[in-house]
């Protein structure tokens, strides 16, 4: 699985300024839950020097979109809104001592939420800097400018280049060949040739093919998994318990102080990326009380 650095796994079990900042005066929101990941950036600004003195945020997503939204307001707050908009992705990358290349799309997140947040504070309607571009891909709803204010700041050489940035390409691949298009316009306007066979920016490790666990192996892993979230919820006066697998979904409760806390997403998708990360396939975590229910044989039904 992906390799992630001692500041990545830092901020996503420690995460910094987690939350929304009291009487915050700027607030950008980006992405979609529907894709995968969200981020909500609040940001308390000092209206007379339009300093940063408090930055918080709340996303939904992997342990990558937390981490580099964790450093984000770490690097962020102490600058003016001016400075904090020269913040790049590759700074909130390289603070985070590198992401894997799948994960890049999360540090430009963090990026697009701060400008957001800016536009907001400032009163200014703030359009993702590419809203204007052709659609390219459907699936999570990336266009052309974006794709190419990518390729050419994160110098991407290939389709897996830019989906691992922004998505695009990583559904149903129809659009590939349009981002391919894309990319062999940006790289003659640098000089460079287009070459779909090439490496992409960073090499990726193959991972071996692992025979499926079985749903025993698969619960007595969960169970690990969640043995080790428990310490760090039951000093905060919570807990986590497995209340069913279904396939590939864990049905999970958290009780005590977790139980409606404005962070129970953020620990569900924590445990997920957990997951993941451990047994090497694709695991889905739902609140106990979005089970369906089970009708057994036989059972009364009354209209």
């Amino acid at each position: 699985m992906w390799d992630y650095s001692d500041k990545v796994k830092d901020h996503f079990f420690n995460p910094k300024n987690a939350g929304a900042v009291v009487d915050a005066n700027a607030i950008g929101e980006v992405g979609s839950i529907s894709c995968g990941d969200a981020l909500r950036l609040t940001l308390k600004v000092n209206d007379d020097t339009e300093v940063i003195e408090d930055a918080g945020f709340q996303t939904f997503g992997c342990g990558s979109a937390i981490a580099s939204s964790s450093v984000l307001t770490e690097i962020i707050k102490g600058l003016t809104l001016d400075e904090a908009l020269k913040v790049t992705n590759q700074d909130i990358a390289s603070e985070l001592d590198g992401l894997p290349p799948e994960k890049m799309h999360c540090s430009v997140m963090g990026r697009e939420a701060l400008q957001a947040a800016v536009a907001n504070y400032r009163g200014e309607e703030w359009k993702d800097d590419h809203e204007e571009g052709a659609l390219i891909c459907k699936c999570f709803a990336i266009d052309a400018v974006m794709i190419e204010e990518m390729v050419w700041a994160n110098k991407l050489r290939t389709v897996e280049d830019v989906t691992n940035f922004t998505k695009a390409g990583g559904g149903c691949a129809a659009c590939h060949e349009d981002i391919e298009a894309i990319l062999e316009k940006v790289l003659k306007e640098r000089g460079e040739t287009f070459d779909p066979l090439a490496a992409p920016v960073e090499k990726v490790e193959v991972v071996a093919e692992k025979k499926p666990l079985t749903n025993l192996q698969r619960i007595k892993k969960i169970e690990e998994v969640l043995n080790s979230f428990r310490p760090q919820l039951m000093a905060d006066g919570g807990d986590v318990e497995l209340v069913e697998v279904v396939d590939k979904t864990a049905y999970v409760n958290l009780t005590g102080a977790c139980n409606g806390c404005q962070m129970s997403a953020m620990t569900i998708a924590g445990i997920q990326q957990r997951l993941m990360e451990v047994m090497g396939e694709f695991i889905k975590v739902v609140p106990a009380s979005q089970m369906p229910k089970l009708v057994t044989i036989g059972e009364a039904t009354h209209a």
